[in-house]
């Protein structure tokens, strides 16, 4: 395997700084997570865009989330006929294994995999509708959410359809029935939640009103 290169030097300096800082001032915090395992009481399920920052938004430590990220933080429907899942994977393991007690689900603003299954699914993104296309058939699991927000104003769709990938996602989670099981045994809770990424907002999904209301 010649073709894996060194580190950049600035992720290289990075690291030094915070195993002389961060990582020395807690070191007993750091070994003692290392030899007691994982206990987290919430998994997330977020985009995996640059700009969420999920233990930055709930001030989280080490050990605190399970976290999942994908493209447009989708949940897939239960399917164990396909193969390599690793969103049903994860979502397995925390609530089997590691007995969650929480799923959160966070969408997010300006989200590029939302913006792409809307243009696709409106017939402006060819390259997406291409069957080897991974980002596309993975989008596919969006486009009930499109016919969802299709009477909506064209300016108002795309922040409607970040929003239906999370409440899409929480409806496929339960169809996992180790997932439902949890949940109507109250083991479990399931969240939605919405970001406005340049704002700082933050939307919790509420089905008594039928929508997203600010926290």
């Amino acid at each position: 395997m010649d073709f894996a290169r060194p580190l950049p030097s600035y992720l290289i300096q990075r690291y030094h700084g915070w195993k002389a800082t961060t990582y020395q001032g807690n070191k007993a915090w750091y070994r003692r997570l290392a030899e007691s395992g994982q206990h987290p009481r919430a998994m997330v399920i977020s985009c995996c865009d640059s700009r969420v920052h999920v233990t930055s938004i709930f001030g989280a430590d080490e050990g605190e989330f399970f976290i999942h990220r994908n493209i447009a933080n989708l949940v897939p429907p239960y399917n164990p006929d396909g193969e390599y899942h690793g969103t049903s994977a994860a979502v397995e393991y925390a609530v089997t294994a590691l007995g969650v007690a929480h799923i959160v689900v966070l969408g997010h603003s300006n989200c590029g995999g939302v913006k792409g299954c809307h243009d696709m699914c409106n017939g402006r993104a060819p390259a997406l509708e291409e069957k080897s296309s991974f980002v596309g058939r993975w989008m596919d699991i969006l486009r009930p959410g499109v016919k969802r927000i299709s009477d909506l104003p064209e300016a108002e769709q795309p922040r409607a359809l970040e929003k239906q990938a999370v409440v899409i996602s929480l409806e496929n989670l339960m169809t996992f029935p180790f997932v439902r099981s949890a949940v109507e045994d109250d083991r479990l809770t399931l969240h939605g939640l919405w970001t406005d990424t340049g704002e700082g907002g933050l939307e919790q999904f509420d089905p008594a009103q039928g929508g997203f209301v600010a926290l």
